[in-house]
């Protein structure tokens, strides 16, 4: 079994993707954390030295070598699944999640967060607000096709553990 999960920035995927992989038994894999220890670099540093196109063409490259592991929970990045053909790898290797919030919620955590976004970092409240929505507009199609909706502010996942 691999779940997918998919959603914006500040949706929870972490958070709830480490919990899930707990009460499976499942291994978890963050791909932006995964991205950082195989470049060296942290996701905002890598946008800013090189820019989104490289990045984007090596997060594809990430999440391509999950295909082969097995009994996992990998959170992907906010724009993952609306790049490269991601989100059908995504629905053709494992089982999609998608933790969905409004707008409003997502700005809110956005503002209480201590590690801005590089896409995030530098913007007004509400230049923060319609680059968000703006997004989510764009995303959201690639996201509504996971199999699995949840609610991302209370996200429940009632599921037998895999033996």
């Amino acid at each position: 079994m691999k779940y997918y999960l998919v959603g914006y920035m500040y949706c929870g995927k972490t958070t709830f993707g480490r919990r899930l992989a707990a009460e499976q038994g499942m291994d978890y894999l963050d791909l932006d954390r995964a991205f950082e220890e195989r470049y060296h670099y942290t996701v905002p540093r890598f946008f800013e030295a090189f820019g989104e196109t490289a990045f984007r063409r090596l997060e594809t490259a990430m999440l391509h070598s999950t295909a082969q592991l097995d009994n996992v929970v990998i959170a992907t990045g906010g724009g993952t699944p609306s790049h490269s053909g991601n989100m059908d790898f995504i629905l053709q290797n494992g089982t999609a999640i998608y933790l969905q919030m409004s707008v409003d919620a997502l700005v809110e955590r956005a503002l209480r967060s201590r590690n801005p976004r590089p896409l995030m970092r530098g913007l007004s409240p509400d230049a923060m607000r319609d680059k968000i929505q703006s997004q989510l507009k764009e995303r959201e199609p690639f996201y509504l096709r996971a199999p699995i909706v949840l609610d991302g502010a209370n996200p429940e996942f009632p599921v037998p553990p895999v033996k």
